[in-house]
This record gives C-alpha cells, sequence and structure tokens, in this order.
C-alpha cells in the first residue's frame, strides 16, 4: 500500500464533486430577477463553486493531506467530503449525499482503471484542478490556492518512479475494488456492463513509450535480435502523438479526468447485485475496526485544517436536490441498503474533553446550526447526517 495515494484520492474524487454539483447547480438555477427567496440564481451558484473550492484547497489542509499516510476507510472520507459538500449555503439530504458519493468514486475507478500507465494518474488529477479553475470567479486568491496545489503535486510526485506510480494505482483499486454502482452515462455509453464492473477498450492510443502490439522480438544472449514474428492482436491501436504535459500549463493529451459533465444529461445511479452481496457481507463482517482510533486522529488532523463557513444570520441553505424529484429522492433513501449509506463518523469527544482537546474544538468548530423549518425556506431540508463532529 502507497503511502503518497491519499492527496490523489482526495483532489480527483472532490474534482469529480464539483463537476455534478455544478451541473446540477446549473440545471436548477433561475435567471436572478424570476427568482423567489427559495430559488437557486447564478449568483447562489458561483458563490457556492467558490465557497467550497476555497475550503478544498485551504493551505492548512492541504498540508495534511500531503503528509505520507494509509488510506483510511470510505466511512472516514466520506465524512470529510459532506463536511466539504456543505461548506457554503448549500444543503444535500442523505440520499442526495449518497448519489453523488456514487457519481464521484465511480467516475474516478472508471479513469483509474483506463488510465495508459500508472503515471498517467497524475496527468487525470491535473485535468480536475485544470476544470476546477475554470470554475473559480473574479477570485485570484482562490486561483493562487490551486496554483499551489498544483505546485505541491509537480514536488511530490515529479519524481516518483513508474513503479511508486503503480502501487499507487494498485492502492486505488483496492480502495474501489467493492465498489460496483451502475451510472446511467457509463450504460449508455457502453463502457458499463449491467452488473456495474467496466468494460476495458481493446482500441485506442496505447501509453507513451510502448509500441502498438503485433510484434514479438527473439534476442540471443549477447542481447541481438534474432527473430521477429507477428501476431494478430484483435484491437486497433494507435500510437500516441506525444505525451501529457506534467507542468503548471499545458496540453494533458489525455482525456480522463475532463468533465463528462459538461453536456447536460441525466445522470441515475443503480446498485448492481453484486453491490448488494457486498452490503451482506459488510454488515455480516461488521467487527471492531482495529483502526477506529487512528481513523478519529486522521479525521481530528484534517479536519482540523477546514475551514467551514456557516450561514450569516438568519441566512438559510439551498437545498440542492440530485434527483429529478423529491419523490425520487425519498425513494432513494429508503430502499438503499444501510450499509451503503456511508453514515458520517460520528466522533464523541464529549466524554473525555480534557484528555482530547483538538478533537472537541474541532467538534465545535464543525457544528451546523439547525435552521428554523420554514414552507418558503431555502435550508428547509438540513443534511439528516450533518451530526455535530
Amino acid at each position: 500500500m502507497s503511502t503518497r495515494t491519499l492527496p490523489l484520492l482526495f483532489l480527483n474524487l472532490g474534482g469529480e464533486m464539483l463537476y455534478i454539483l455544478d451541473q446540477r447547480l446549473r440545471a436548477q438555477s433561475i435567471p436572478g430577477e424570476k427568482a423567489r427567496k427559495d430559488e437557486w440564481t447564478d449568483v447562489d451558484r458561483r458563490r457556492v463553486m467558490n465557497d467550497i473550492i476555497a475550503t478544498m484547497f485551504n493551505k492548512k489542509f492541504m498540508e495534511e493531506l500531503f503528509k505520507p499516510q494509509e488510506l483510511y476507510s470510505k466511512k472516514a472520507l466520506r465524512t470529510v467530503y459532506d463536511r466539504l459538500a456543505h461548506a457554503s449555503i448549500m444543503r444535500l439530504n442523505q440520499a442526495s449525499m449518497d448519489k453523488l458519493y456514487d457519481l464521484m468514486t465511480m467516475a474516478f475507478k472508471y479513469q483509474v482503471l483506463l488510465c495508459p500507465r500508472p503515471k498517467d494518474i497524475l496527468l487525470i488529477t491535473f485535468n480536475h484542478l485544470d476544470a476546477i479553475k475554470d470554475f473559480i470567479l473574479d477570485s485570484p486568491s482562490i486561483l493562487n490556492q490551486v496554483d499551489e496545489t498544483f505546485r505541491q503535486l509537480i514536488d511530490t510526485y515529479g519524481s516518483l518512479s513508474d513503479g511508486e506510480f503503480q502501487l499507487i494505482r494498485q492502492t486505488l483499486l483496492i480502495f474501489f475494488q467493492d465498489m460496483h454502482i451502475r451510472v446511467s452515462i457509463f450504460l449508455k455509453d457502453k463502457v458499463q456492463n449491467s452488473n456495474g464492473r467496466f468494460v476495458l477498450p481493446t482500441s485506442g492510443p496505447v501509453p507513451w513509450g510502448t509500441e502498438v502490439p503485433g510484434l514479438i522480438r527473439i534476442f540471443d544472449s549477447q542481447g541481438d535480435e534474432m527473430k521477429r514474428t507477428e501476431f494478430v492482436h484483435g484491437g486497433n491501436y494507435l500510437l500516441p502523438l506525444r505525451e501529457g504535459s506534467f507542468d503548471l500549463y499545458g496540453d494533458r493529451v489525455i482525456k480522463l479526468g475532463t468533465n463528462m459533465y459538461s453536456i447536460s444529461r441525466p445522470v441515475e445511479t443503480h446498485m448492481s447485485g453484486t453491490a448488494k452481496n457486498t452490503a451482506s457481507r459488510i454488515k455480516e463482517n461488521a467487527a471492531p475496526n482495529p483502526l477506529a482510533k487512528e481513523e478519529l486522529n486522521f479525521l481530528a488532523r484534517l479536519m482540523g485544517g477546514l475551514e467551514i463557513k456557516k450561514p450569516l444570520g438568519t441566512e438559510a441553505g439551498f437545498r440542492l436536490n440530485l434527483f429529478t424529484t423529491d419523490e425520487e429522492e425519498e425513494h432513494a433513501a429508503l430502499t438503499r441498503p444501510e450499509e451503503l449509506s456511508y453514515q458520517v463518523v460520528s466522533i464523541q469527544a464529549d466524554q473525555d474533553r480534557e484528555r482530547n482537546e483538538e478533537l472537541s474544538r474541532i467538534m465545535e468548530e464543525f457544528d451546523v446550526q439547525e435552521q428554523p423549518r420554514q414552507s418558503t425556506s431555502k435550508g428547509a431540508d438540513l443534511l439528516a447526517m450533518m451530526d455535530e463532529l
């Protein structure tokens, strides 16, 4: 397991989260002059995107993230994304948050599976960060935060060997191996089967620095080529025109990690039979996690760097629905197995605040004040899982 995987996992999943939120916010926004108080406007969308990006690339948060460390459980990471999604005036209930996390994880899993070389995971990350910079409006300070993370990525991963990148890719695949959520975009594009597993292509450009398959060379003990044998590879492979740029600015060449929601189309998620069986196994094997204490320490360090912005005064948060209707959202919440809901980690620090002052401080910082329920309130439905940390 690589101890350099966490920054790549977090930044790529965060990039996918921003793609989805931007698409949904655009779909639900109303022109400012026509919008009621409980409806989204484009001004609200820009504010939400800027707030989340500023929180995501917070300097202290990035410093903790880039420290060498093992990956933690899906539940622990889900807690971080839950807090991140609520870093502005936007509020999601549990069903929408579950769907958001499903889309994020399956998109990045697809990208990791299809990246030509393990090193190209870095290019996928750069594609996400390039797109994130385009979301930022009228805020040079936030742009500087993202550029600083670019430089940290280049400094941290620029000198790694191919073997080290292979270990990172293997660590990511282990993290994703039991996740088989069907996504409508992937199913329609025929890159995912009905069981939730992805289809690996037998065509397209080969990895940079390699050759199109179809030729076997035989060498003698002196290293001289003796014989060549050709074979039919059954695919339609091409040589890449050039290598993607690993610089701060440049053409990444590969398209993995770019925004697949730039063309508006509905996106649905469904659990495959494999995922349901996995949920059963998770329930059967719900033994105490020996890493639980370490995960809480990890969350304490990681979240200590996050700055969560609370609504000012009586300002309520907007509710965002990732489903077509409220009825679909309610149905998804009722039918989803509890084991796959990734409820946020509840950290109980009240019992011993003197011994764990750092965790108690973080609980206070992340406390989300519940808004009074009003029929016309933009924050009528706060996320049920937003238990104070």
